[in-house]
């Protein structure tokens, strides 16, 4: 396994009278090379759970293990960590500070104290895989579009070549095309590189479209750890946690209560139009 947490807990402001348990004995594992969704209502722990995976946050109780190792022994290096564990954050503006966007993305390979010319091919590979041309590498970052902020971010962790890339909610704000082109990109890249990906969204289209398995978050807890289809085979219960499953899961099964022999466990456009098309075939 690549990522194991055991019985983590996470307590804010702890031994005061405004102790709130944001993260409550979770416990999961993710093997290499898998593409994970996490969804959660708003509050739910989501954000605080991925900064545990590459120790922006220790556990007030627990432990966690990357590769076989507990990153909590006093001996492991957390530098090392974060160069493997890269995590985008749900606004790009916190992460990009330098004056040009190769400046930016170079930063992190720089300070993996590798080699100028390492530092530079690493850099333009990164950009590159998110699209971004040869005629922005010298633009401010600050004076792009949102979704152009978003791949240069994306980009400044990958030139790391990090073996696991979490996204906290990387299409927020951004109009359908601009969402699309972004999540084809990340898809591209985990079937060519092989990577870990954890993705973090509330758009339950986009998780049925792309991971494998889910995991959802409530008040702290992580309650469903399965494949995609079986945690939106439980949409009642996603229901009751202010969350829903993709609209295609709703159309399947009324098409099912209304006596159709479909598949309820379609959740793409593609897998329900050809469950449909079933019905109409003699």
């Amino acid at each position: 396994m690549q990522i194991i947490f055991d019985k983590i807990n996470y307590i804010y402001s702890g031994g005061t009278a405004f102790a709130r348990h944001a993260v409550k004995d979770i416990s999961f594992s993710i093997k290499k090379g898998e593409f994970i969704g996490l969804i959660g209502h708003t509050g739910s722990g989501k954000s605080t759970l991925i900064q545990h995976m590459n120790g922006l946050i220790k556990a007030t109780s627990g432990h966690i293990y990357f590769n076989g190792e507990d990153i909590y022994e006093p001996n492991y290096k957390l530098r090392q960590l974060r160069s493997k564990v890269g995590l985008v954050f749900q606004y790009p503006e916190h992460q990009l500070f330098e004056t040009t966007v190769f400046k930016d993305v170079i930063f992190g390979p720089t300070n993996l104290g590798l080699d100028k010319l390492e530092c530079e091919l690493r850099s333009y590979e990164a950009l590159k895989m998110v699209g971004i041309g040869d005629d922005l590498l010298d633009a401010s970052p600050f004076e792009l579009s949102g979704g152009q902020k978003r791949r240069v971010a994306i980009a400044g962790v990958l030139a790391m070549r990090p073996e696991v890339l979490i996204l906290d909610e990387p299409t927020a704000g951004l109009d359908p095309k601009g969402r699309d082109d972004i999540l084809e990109q990340i898809a591209k890249l985990h079937k060519e590189s092989g990577m870990t990906i954890i993705l973090v969204t509330h758009s339950m289209e986009d998780v049925a479209n792309y991971a494998d398995r889910l995991f959802v978050m409530n008040k702290g807890e992580l309650v469903l750890q399965h494949s995609t289809k079986e945690v939106f085979a439980h949409y009642k219960e996603l229901e009751e946690m202010y969350l829903a499953a993709p609209q295609v899961t709703y159309v399947m099964n009324a098409l099912k209560n209304k006596g159709y022999q479909v598949n309820t466990d379609a959740t793409t456009v593609t897998e329900a139009k050809d469950e449909i098309l079933k019905i109409f075939k003699p």
